[in-house]
């Protein structure tokens, strides 16, 4: 996009906020850079440059706009529409891999040395692995800084610098102010998001238009008691993070995702805001996703109807491949019992009572669900002995290390792999797919709310015809089958009172 010039220089004149996150623009003759809907009045055409990453534009000696706040945009939605190296790369440096094992254990993850991988992040982006992570340190630093009343010392640790010197500098370096200057700026825009002692409020946003319905609807069907729920307008769970555990309160707004963190160990909000923006699909595009569906005119109307649907995700991979196996050819209602009996029965109780609700515990891991016995499952669930099978098979695989699911999977191995395990047909492979790896063009034409929902409007409603006419939706089949599930009078398609 960013080598697009004429194409950049429109959207930036424009101020068209759907490209924020897709490329920045650096001004010359100021020094600043800024995302394409800066309020500001356009540069000169000949001042400006156009870069695809906060990263470059630090590295390349441009600070952060003061109006526009370009490293607080939507992240480019091409790192979860792509399953290449560079995206896998990008989605492990969200999550803070570089933090925590540095550029050679990102680089172990990926198969490749670190010089080979620096070359293609550089090529690509304009920068290298060491210059991504800190460009999200600087940001996170940005976010406690503004929204909390942390000690600066504090605030450095937690964003992942190894100094307060090492903070101090890079804060006055990207955004042209010292954090204590970046406070008070903060205080004198006037009152925030209300603090509950103990958590960090901030606001995650998106590319309009959203919708959400069913992505909050499905959340809030699927529940798991101890683990999730749905209270006063928040989606609520536990979290199992790198450095402690936490619990997260989603609301829904017309203009952001309000989010409540209260974290035991304040070096996981960097992951733990990548996570929730994963889970609720928030640097998707939506336009590109409804122009595309929108060429059907069977779907067109569906799209128009509610446009900017997203694809619930989830914080955890493994969990939500158990909870796959759990709900298979049973109700939305059976699956969420047996995932409460698991819970109930296996997982971690949460060291912290959550005094705003009734979450408990820790969804079991799978670590913890392969040391159990046979014996010990079937006594948890009711389930048939070929799916307890299936269940104990995957839990081993997943314990060992041969099934690798994560943002950093390569979705075509991991459904081979998948594939390969006794029990697996190509709905559970499919909707591991879509909602645990992240895969946008994930489709299960054998799923029968898919079926109906076909029938209805006309659509094949067979498997194979269905999959034929769904070629015209890629590379955004997973975003059709939210539209059409979304036709059915079904819990996950309403928004919780």
């Amino acid at each position: 996009m960013h080598t697009d010039t004429e194409r950049c220089v429109r959207a930036v004149q424009s101020k068209d906020a759907r490209f924020d996150g897709w490329f920045f623009t650096a001004v010359r003759t100021t020094g600043i850079y800024c995302r394409p809907s800066c309020p500001a009045v356009p540069p000169k055409v000949e001042n400006m440059t156009f870069l695809p990453s906060a990263a470059a534009c630090q590295q390349s000696g441009y600070r952060a706009c003061k109006r526009c706040r370009p490293d607080a945009s939507p992240g480019s939605p091409e790192w979860n529409a792509r399953a290449d190296t560079v995206a896998r790369a990008m989605r492990l440096i969200q999550d803070g891999v570089v933090d925590r094992e540095g550029v050679p254990g990102l680089a172990a993850k990926l198969g490749y040395s670190s010089r080979q991988l620096e070359r293609q992040l550089l090529a690509e982006l304009g920068a290298g692995p060491l210059a991504l992570a800190r460009a999200q340190r600087a940001q996170t630093a940005r976010l406690l800084i503004e929204t909390s009343a942390l000690p600066m010392g504090d605030i450095a640790f937690a964003s992942g610098f190894s100094s307060i010197r090492t903070f101090n500098d890079t804060v006055r370096e990207v955004f042209a102010l010292a954090p204590s200057e970046l406070r008070v700026r903060a205080a004198g825009r006037g009152p925030g998001t209300a603090q509950v002692p103990g958590t960090i409020s901030l606001r995650l946003p998106f590319r309009a238009p959203l919708t959400p319905d069913n992505l909050f609807g499905h959340l809030a069907a699927t529940a798991v008691p101890g683990v999730e729920e749905w209270r006063a307008g928040s989606y609520r769970r536990t979290l199992r993070l790198p450095y402690g555990t936490g619990v997260v309160a989603l609301t829904p707004q017309p203009d952001h995702i309000g989010c409540r963190l209260a974290l035991t160990d304040l070096r996981d909000l960097t992951i733990a805001i990548s996570r929730c923006r994963r889970l609720l699909d928030l640097d998707a595009d939506p336009e590109a996703v409804d122009e595309q569906l929108r060429a059907d005119p069977l779907l067109a109307p569906l799209v128009d109807k509610a446009p900017g649907r997203r694809v619930p995700r989830t914080v955890d991979a493994e969990e939500f491949a158990v909870r796959a196996v759990l709900g298979q050819q049973v109700s939305t209602a059976a699956a969420r019992t047996h995932a409460a009996r698991l819970v109930a029965a296996h997982g971690e109780p949460v060291t912290d009572p959550d005094p705003e609700g009734g979450l408990t515990h820790l969804f079991p891991s799978s670590r913890a669900l392969a040391g159990l016995g046979p014996e010990s499952l079937a006594q948890s669930l009711a389930l048939p002995r070929s799916r307890r099978d299936t269940l104990s098979t995957l839990v081993a695989a997943l314990a060992d290390g041969s099934l690798p699911l994560g943002i950093d999977s390569d979705w075509e191995a991991a459904r081979a792999r998948l594939g390969a395990l006794p029990g697996f047909g190509p709905w559970t492979t499919e909707i591991i797919a879509m909602r645990a790896l992240g895969d946008p063009d994930a489709f299960i034409p054998a799923d029968l709310g898919i079926r109906r929902a076909a029938k209805g409007l006309g659509l094949p409603s067979t498997p194979a015809a269905l999959t034929a006419r769904a070629a015209h939706w890629r590379p955004w089949r997973a975003y059709a089958v939210q539209y059409l599930w979304a036709t059915e009078d079904h819990a996950i398609n309403v928004l919780p009172a």
